[in-house]
């Protein structure tokens, strides 16, 4: 049968709007959203995804506050309507596509709440085709869209009532689809009995709201420093005519804590098409571990795509001070509130950065190793 979509001339393959154009069962489509004040005290991240080979929805809200992260995630069997983005007390609204967004939570009795809009300060950036091999098999292979913004609002966490404005309140957005590994864990197959010693992943991920313009970085590397993904874009107003303009290939300083691998502060050299210098300074302040609520790799308790059954909510709330958390948190992609500066201007938004195992150009020779000096 069809689907309301099937309403709409957007179909890509000779299929109904109801299934997916393949059949591998990690096919999925999924938003991101993050705010926060500018004092890294408070940030939010959230976000929502379908799953559609294996007939789930489902969506979560984290909120960190002081030394406490709170979470509320939800799930359910995945129905016909697509374009109606709602999963237990969660939804999303497009008000105007690319530009304005409602999200809502009403999971107060979860610990998080929230009834926030989105307002994109600038256009959005497509970010190159993002594909991965392991062991010969396509393990990735998806597209994505960025965005800087604002938000107005309320959020609650904790039983505390924020105001959320839009002269203070920053934030990155993303929505990606494709193929990327989801629900229950796959047999590991040979990977389990002949593991990469060498192995290695670096990743950087840096969306910045100046006054002025926008900047987008992204770049993976493998253990050996090999650029496996790469882009450096700057964005300015509709208004200005100017079209994006390419950074080049950005070489990435990050300054890490002693005795860990936690991001302190970070430098980015890039080059306009004039062969002019673009610097950027960064420092990292107030973070959300991925893997410690809202379900990104490495997480025991939850991850994307797994069925829960009909109907399904909780809340958690975590307790970063905790060991066995503290512990867990290096073997993850971490989300951190970023202040920059570039010429001048300051900006925020986010620096995304997750290295485990081998990275040669940090100095990291394997899974234990860590920025040299003793941890504060």
């Amino acid at each position: 049968m069809p689907v309301p979509l099937d309403e709409y001339p957007v179909h890509q393959v000779p299929l109904s709007m109801r299934h997916m154009a393949t059949s591998d069962r990690n096919a999925y489509d999924r938003c991101y959203f993050n705010a926060h004040d500018r004092t890294g005290d408070v940030f939010l991240v959230t976000g929502m995804g379908v799953y559609p080979n294996l007939g789930v929805i489902d969506a979560y809200a984290t909120v960190r506050r002081g030394d406490e992260q709170y979470t509320v995630r939800t799930s359910d069997a995945l129905g016909d309507d697509r374009m109606d983005q709602r999963v237990g007390p969660y939804r999303i609204e497009v008000i105007e596509p690319l530009e304005r967004v409602r999200v809502v939570c009403e999971g107060a009795e979860h610990g998080v709440a929230f009834d926030l809009t989105w307002t994109g300060s600038f256009p959005t950036v497509e970010e190159p085709a993002h594909v991965m091999r392991q062991a010969g098999r396509v393990i990735l292979d998806a597209s994505r869209f960025a965005q800087v913004g604002t938000w107005s609002g309320v959020l609650e966490v904790g039983g505390a009532e924020l105001t959320v404005s839009d002269d203070r309140w920053v934030g990155t957005r993303d929505r990606s689809w494709g193929i990327r590994p989801v629900g229950e864990p796959e047999p590991p197959g040979r990977s389990a009995s002949e593991p990469d010693e060498g192995f290695g992943f670096w990743w950087t991920y840096v969306p910045l709201r100046f006054d002025e313009f926008a900047i987008v970085v992204i770049a993976q590397e493998d253990g050996d420093g090999n650029r496996l993904l790469n882009e450096a874009v700057r964005v300015f107003p509709p208004a200005s005519g100017r079209r994006a303009e390419q950074l080049g290939w950005p070489e990435v300083e990050v300054r890490y804590r002693p005795g860990t691998r936690h991001p302190e502060t970070a430098v980015l050299h890039m080059r306009s098409r004039r062969g002019e210098p673009v610097e950027l300074e960064i420092e990292t302040l107030g973070f959300v571990g991925l893997n410690c609520g809202p379900g990104y790799g490495g997480d025991p308790d939850w991850s994307h795509g797994q069925w829960r059954g009909r109907g399904f909510t909780e809340g958690v709330i975590v307790d970063m001070r905790d060991p066995a958390i503290t512990g867990r948190i290096p073997f993850g992609v971490v989300d951190h509130v970023a202040r920059a500066t570039c010429d001048g201007a300051e900006g925020w938004g986010m620096f995304e950065h997750g290295t485990f195992g081998r990275h040669e150009p940090s100095g990291f020779t394997g899974w234990e190793s860590v920025a040299p000096g003793s941890a504060s």
